[in-house]
């Protein structure tokens, strides 16, 4: 059965996590992926930690892709560039805005080669205003975007996300909309198209909800004082016996009512939400929950139809029985014969007629250059005259 996007060829230029992320779930669903690195590889080969000789960042998220090395500050280079975007969907650009411009590879010069190409350019701050050119990380974009102020308990200092939220869900996730939507467009008109996509952008989208809070509150929100961060007591994460944690979201009456007759305290059942409650209601919640360990009360609401669950550590969570049906983890047991294991998350969308398939294979610096260069009209003599001068 063939994969989705079979046939949807991509040159993925990226060095970091964002664009990569972003190419390897295309992967996933059949994209060809073309890794376009420079001599000797791209650093996040060689990032710490390693499994082998490769960082265990790199297989992360370069399964199923191709790899070619290729200077494209030479004109030789930007010459194999350009006969490889002839013959391309997209381009995918993690550079800050600028760079391509000044190779004379930005979109303006690869859409007159190829009318029908996709052009996704996936950075900090866009192509536009005057942060365009600035560097940033995940941590940085976190906290523009208001997401860092909000994250912690009310009496602490604000707390830093374990997961590259801005890269991925305001980055990856985006530019592979942004990519399919255009794909869709050049279907219907036959013109490919620039995608922009900025994390900070995306990062800001992800706000809806609080946006919504400040414009119907009319005021702004404080850290860990809100309805789902930590100032009721029905949303709310709560420490047991032996020092572990459970979760519950009990936000809709029914389930904040078996709540409190489950851990016996019926008396606060009609005062969910009556702010003037809420210290109270945590304390002694939090007084009755550390009486049991973590287990027992997982038992305890084993058979209860209420939003309570524990509060998992990683290796914990990769054994989960629902992880493990939706078979969201893979794992392989001394990978490439280093005497670790190495685990990768599972596909996230489950097609019924098109799954995706996760292929773990992956590329060594420039495995692929004679084939791909072969592929877009390379002759086996300029091949060996482009690897002769350095050019790849």
């Amino acid at each position: 059965m063939p994969l989705p996007l079979e046939g949807i060829k991509i040159l993925d230029l990226s060095r970091t996590l964002p664009g990569l992320f972003c190419t390897q779930l295309l992967a996933d669903f059949g994209a060809e992926i073309i890794k376009i690195e420079n001599k000797g590889g791209d650093q996040g080969r060689w990032a710490n930690p390693l499994i082998g000789e490769s960082s265990a960042r790199f297989y992360a998220v370069n399964r199923n892709k191709k790899s070619i090395t290729l200077d494209l500050k030479r004109e030789e280079g930007k010459s194999a560039f350009k006969r490889l975007v002839a013959s391309s969907d997209v381009v995918v650009d993690g550079f800050r805005p600028g760079v391509m411009e000044k190779l004379g590879l930005d979109y303006n010069a690869l859409k007159n080669i190829n009318q029908g190409i996709v052009y996704c350019a996936l950075n900090g701050f866009g192509s536009t205003g005057p942060l365009r050119s600035f560097a940033a990380h995940d941590i940085n974009i976190l906290s523009m975007a208001g997401v860092t102020g909000l994250t912690g308990t009310s009496d602490g200092n604000p707390g830093m996300s374990p997961v590259q939220l801005a890269g991925t869900a305001g980055g990856s996730l985006y530019a592979v909309i942004a990519i399919l939507i255009a794909l869709i467009y050049r279907q219907q008109t036959g013109q490919g198209q620039f995608c922009d996509v900025s994390m900070l952008d995306g990062t800001i989208s992800l706000l809806a909800f609080t946006l919504a809070e400040w414009s119907g509150w009319g005021r702004l929100p404080q850290r860990g004082k809100e309805l789902i961060t930590g100032g009721y007591a029905f949303s709310q994460i709560y420490e047991t016996s032996d020092s572990r944690y459970v979760s519950v979201g009990a936000a809709e009456p029914k389930f904040w009512e078996e709540f409190c007759l489950r851990i016996g305290l019926p008396e606060y059942i009609t005062t969910q939400r009556r702010p003037e409650m809420q210290a109270q209601m945590i304390e002694n919640i939090n007084t009755r929950i550390k009486q049991k360990s973590q287990a027992e009360w997982m038992d305890i609401f084993n058979d209860a139809n209420i939003c309570f669950t524990p509060v998992l550590e990683v290796d914990e969570m990769c054994e989960h029985p629902q992880v493990v049906a939706r078979d969201m983890i893979i794992k392989l047991s001394n990978f490439k014969g280093s005497g670790k294991d190495m685990v990768w998350a599972g596909l996230p969308v489950k097609l019924s007629a098109s799954p995706g398939q996760v292929k773990l294979t992956f590329p060594k610096p420039g495995e692929h250059t004679t084939e791909v260069l072969t592929s877009a009209g390379y002759t086996a003599k300029e091949i060996e005259l482009l690897k002769i001068t350095g050019v790849i």
